[in-house]
């Protein structure tokens, strides 16, 4: 398994990563009736707000509270209290969720502070829901902006359970899960975990719900604030849940968070690409509704079989170079090793429990210069858009994956979660390379180191171990 090391470089050059004021901004994107606010200087807010557009092509509502050279220096309360006031004024939203920036992190604003001061001078204040997270944009990553995100929202509105109403079945909302997923999954991604898990009879609550407000759609109204997602209501309804579901390694301190507050208790799921994790994701759908797994599902799971006996003539000996965030880097990592690729040159971002179990030598923190340098004895490179470049001076085939993705379309709706994800993330990977190498429509590799080392036999590891069941058969 994976050994994380650092760069030890002065600076970083073409960066990797995205900040966490960033990843904690995406994060409030999916709350309904919200208002994101960067606290800290305009130009953080705009830097992080271009790319939030270029991404997703839609309006993105994100404020901030335009510190200056003065107002740093001298405190940034009267700031958040005017910014409060005119976001309330303005656009009326339920929650305003505030995270902070390097800047305002350097200067030590107490801004938990300074908000119990503003609902103490503003009454009119008392019926918008504050959120704040301390997100430095000197340290961690966009999956660690998430992170403290979500944590921060749970323990913001989430009011706890405590005794023996914790313990209490009938205080439970009957077959109603909470879904907890971590900023690698894709609005699409959600909509499929949705499907998959209604398909049960199970009611769910996803916190936070990017689905409803960053999919793509054309609203019937406008207004200034997100359209859609999870709704204050809902984040208080958690605690009535029967268990949680979260979704990467990221989101374990959200889970406890809500376990300690409520007793619900929860599974995690440290990716759900690939086979033999979902398999364990059915069959736990299937103990916690008490219904048996969907015919639906069971044809699936024999269609993605095919997929990976289809695409491992492709992939198996590939070496690959990937560049991404802790939990995306595991999910399509580890899928890539099943299918008998080489995870060669692995570069990420920010320190996870996750990449101990990564299937390859190394994991360095570092950017897309040492991306580049790792990349130049492989024959595939992963990562977002900004590895274009890298990918056109080593001329080795290229996948977009992660954040952001601006020079492609539809991204809200790529799905990469569950059988049929799978599926189209192997079809994806193996179309990429049959159009990059010569006559290899033809299932012939003329290159002969690829042809030396095509793939070893694959899932039947997985095939044994991971028997589903349906109806009480199993497959």
């Amino acid at each position: 398994m994976a050994k994380t090391l650092e760069s030890k470089k002065a600076c970083t050059v073409n960066p990797l990563k995205m900040s966490q004021p960033l990843g904690a901004s995406y994060a409030f994107m999916g709350l309904d009736n919200c208002m994101p606010v960067m606290h800290g200087s305009q130009g953080c807010t705009s830097f992080g707000l271009v790319l939030l557009v270029r991404h997703f092509k839609e309006a993105i509502p994100l404020q901030t509270t335009a510190m200056n050279e003065v107002t740093t220096i001298m405190g940034g309360y009267e700031n958040i209290e005017a910014a409060l006031l005119n976001i309330r004024k303005r656009a009326a939203p339920a929650i305003i969720a505030i995270c902070s920036t390097g800047l305002t992190e350097t200067k030590g604003d107490d801004v938990d502070g300074y908000l119990a001061t503003a609902l103490q001078r503003k009454p009119e204040l008392q019926d918008t829901a504050l959120v704040y997270v301390s997100t430095p944009d000197y340290v961690g990553a966009f999956e660690d902006g998430w992170r403290h995100a979500v944590t921060g929202i749970i323990q913001s509105v989430v009011a706890p359970v405590t005794g023996e109403q914790a313990f209490i079945g009938q205080e439970r909302v009957a077959k109603q899960v909470n879904l907890l997923p971590g900023s690698h999954l894709t609005p699409g991604d959600l909509d499929e975990l949705k499907e998959v898990i209604q398909a049960f009879g199970l009611s769910l609550i996803t916190l936070p719900d990017v689905s409803g407000s960053l999919d793509g759609h054309i609203p019937a109204d406008w207004r200034g604030t997100t359209l859609g997602g999870t709704t204050l209501d809902e984040i208080r309804s958690l605690a009535t849940s029967v268990a949680t579901l979260a979704i990467g390694e990221q989101m374990r301190d959200a889970a406890t968070a809500l376990e300690t507050l409520t007793g619900t208790p929860y599974h995690l799921f440290d990716r759900l690409t690939g086979l033999e994790c979902n398999d364990r994701f059915l069959m736990l759908l299937s103990e916690l509704s008490g219904q048996p797994v969907p015919a639906k599902y069971r044809r699936q799971r024999s269609q993605l079989l095919d997929a990976m006996l289809d695409g491992h003539f492709y992939l198996g000996g590939v070496k690959v170079a990937i560049g991404a965030e802790p939990d995306l880097m595991f999910a399509a990592g580890s899928l890539l090793n099943e299918m008998g690729a080489q995870l060669t040159c692995c570069v990420t971002t920010t320190h996870s429990a996750v990449l101990a179990q990564l299937p390859a030598e190394t994991a360095l923190l570092g950017d897309l210069e040492d991306l580049e340098k790792g990349a130049a004895e492989c024959d595939l490179l992963i990562t977002h858009s900004h590895g274009r470049q890298a990918a056109e001076r080593l001329n080795k085939p290229f996948l977009r994956l992660g954040f952001p993705i601006f020079d492609r379309i539809g991204n809200a709706h790529r799905v990469m979660v569950g059988y049929r994800g799978t599926r189209q993330f192997i079809f994806e990977l193996a179309n990429l390379m049959m159009a990059h190498i010569p006559h290899a429509d033809e299932g012939s590799w003329p290159l002969p180191d690829i042809a030396q080392r095509v793939a070893r036999p694959i899932v039947a590891e997985t095939e044994l171990t991971s028997p589903l069941t349906l109806d009480g058969v199993e497959p």
